[in-house]
């Protein structure tokens, strides 16, 4: 009987053990990490929404807007799978979120150099890619009409040296609509027309790119003119290298850009500025027709920055 009995507790103690290996975190909501996409199964870490925070596993969460998350796997320093999954808080097998990096703040300021400019009117979604994580678009930045946020900008003490990626969603499509994978039934998420890249090297440049999605290129949903562009300009532009460099719809087919431009993964076309030594600059959302430089502009840029090149398509990583 006695035998019987300590039997009966070691397995209910190893199924107890088992059940907790098998449980999840639950999203902090604290120390300015922000939630994201609240009602699927990641309840709101920056997480797929059919993915939940498992015992054993890191889980990336979303920062304010200007903002990078400030934790990950210390052990992954490159960008190589399975460690590039490795973002945010560690879920240990007690049910506990620990701190992998306890020198580092959980959401810390970008370099500030770089802000999204709406002149379209209906809000704007930039949506951010969750690297290291899952890489979906899920960190939200939204930019009502007239107005202006900052963009997170990594130095090269972030994560493996990688730089921020963004989506741009049309102009009126929420966060809640446009920062989740989605569809290619709408022009928006991961089929939204544009995206975009930012990052600083250990020089004070920062280097700005817009790009074609090439998501999109490759869809059916190309065939349909977006309604609005977006351009990149400099608060001082004696201190920027690349410009004009814009999109416009109205004034070329897809996958055509306005300055010089470059190809890139999926024969996406793109353009770059570099703003110099800390310079600030903008990436500005406009509606079709309203925000193109005149032809005397794009002259004038064309014959400044001539003699000059640009060092930044080697510089932005994924």
């Amino acid at each position: 009987m006695k035998s019987f009995f300590f039997v009966s507790v070691s397995v209910a103690i190893s199924q107890a053990a088992v059940i907790k290996r098998e449980g999840t975190c639950s999203f902090p909501n604290s120390n300015g990490m922000v939630a994201v996409q609240t009602k699927g199964k990641n309840g709101g870490w920056a997480m797929s929404s059919d993915q939940e925070c498992t015992y054993g596993s890191y889980c990336p969460y979303a920062c304010p807007p200007g903002q990078l998350m400030g934790q990950w796997d210390q052990s992954s320093t490159s960008y190589t799978y399975p460690g590039s999954m490795n973002g945010g808080l560690y879920c240990d097998e007690n049910g506990n979120l620990q701190k992998p990096n306890k020198n580092q703040a959980y959401c810390y300021e970008g370099k500030g150099t770089l802000s999204a400019f709406n002149k379209a009117g209906s809000q704007v979604a930039f949506c951010q890619t969750v690297l290291p994580g899952n890489e979906e678009m899920l960190i939200p930045t939204v930019v009502g009409g007239g107005s202006t946020q900052p963009l997170a900008v990594p130095g090269p003490d972030y994560w493996a040296g990688t730089a921020a990626h963004y989506y741009i969603n049309p102009p009126g499509v929420s966060a809640q609509e446009g920062c989740i994978w989605g569809s290619e039934s709408n022009a928006r998420g991961n089929w939204a027309p544009y995206v975009a890249g930012v990052n600083q090297d250990s020089n004070g440049n920062t280097f700005v790119q817009i790009s074609w999605n090439p998501i999109f290129l490759g869809s059916s949903l190309s065939g349909n003119k977006p309604n609005y562009g977006v351009k990149i300009t400099c608060d001082n532009e004696e201190d920027c290298v690349g410009a004009p460099c814009s999109i416009d719809p109205s004034k070329s087919g897809a996958n055509e850009v306005q300055g010089a431009s470059s190809t890139g993964a999926g024969n996406a076309n793109f353009c770059v500025v570099t703003a110099k030594n800390g310079a600030k600059a903008k990436i500005e959302v406009f509606s079709v027709g309203s925000g193109s430089n005149s032809k005397r502009d794009v002259e004038h840029h064309v014959h400044k920055y001539a003699n000059q090149t640009s060092e930044s398509t080697t510089t932005l990583s994924n």
